[in-house]
C-alpha cells in the first residue's frame, strides 16, 4: 500500500504510471510509425472503431480536443481510407465516423497488441489486484 502523505511513495507511483504507459504505447506506436501516424491516430481509430457512425463532435468530446487539433489527424485517416465521413441522415450538418475495413484491421492489430498486455498483467496480478488496478483507473478520472 502507498502511503499517502509520502511525497517519495507518490512520486514512485507516479514515475511507474509514466514507464507502463511508455511500455502500454510503444509497440503500437512503432506500428503506427511505420505508417506516418502517430497516437493521436490511435486514439481516433479506437473511439470510432468503438462507437460506430460515431459524429465528429461527439468525438471532440471524448477525446477533449479541439476542432483545430482533430482536424489535420481525422483528415489524414480519411485520405489513407482508414476513416469514412458519412453524412447523418437525421441532419445534414452532422458529421458520422466510421472505421473502414482497412481502418479496422490496423485497430484490431494496435489495440490487440494492448489488451494482451493488460491481460497477461492482469493474470500474474490476480483479480484482486486487477479489480484494485481498475479502481484506481477510475479515481483518477473521477478526480480529473
Amino acid at each position: 500500500m502507498i502511503d499517502q502523505n509520502d511525497s517519495r511513495s507518490l512520486r514512485a507511483a507516479a514515475e511507474l504510471f509514466f514507464f507502463t504507459y511508455r511500455a502500454f504505447t510503444s509497440r503500437p506506436d512503432r506500428l503506427l510509425a511505420e505508417r506516418g501516424l502517430g497516437r493521436v491516430h490511435h486514439r481516433i481509430l479506437y473511439f470510432v472503431g468503438r462507437h460506430p457512425q460515431l459524429a465528429v463532435n461527439a468525438l471532440l468530446g471524448i477525446l477533449g480536443v479541439s476542432k483545430q487539433a482533430l482536424n489535420a489527424p481525422l483528415r489524414q485517416l480519411v485520405e489513407m481510407q482508414l476513416v469514412a465521413v458519412e453524412v447523418a441522415a437525421h441532419d445534414r450538418r452532422v458529421k458520422q465516423l466510421s472505421l473502414t475495413a482497412a481502418g479496422q484491421a490496423l485497430e484490431d492489430e494496435l489495440t490487440s497488441v494492448q489488451t494482451q498486455h493488460l491481460a497477461a498483467a492482469f493474470a500474474a496480478a490476480g483479480s484482486e489486484a486487477a479489480a484494485g488496478w481498475q479502481q484506481a483507473m477510475r479515481a483518477i478520472l473521477d478526480q480529473a
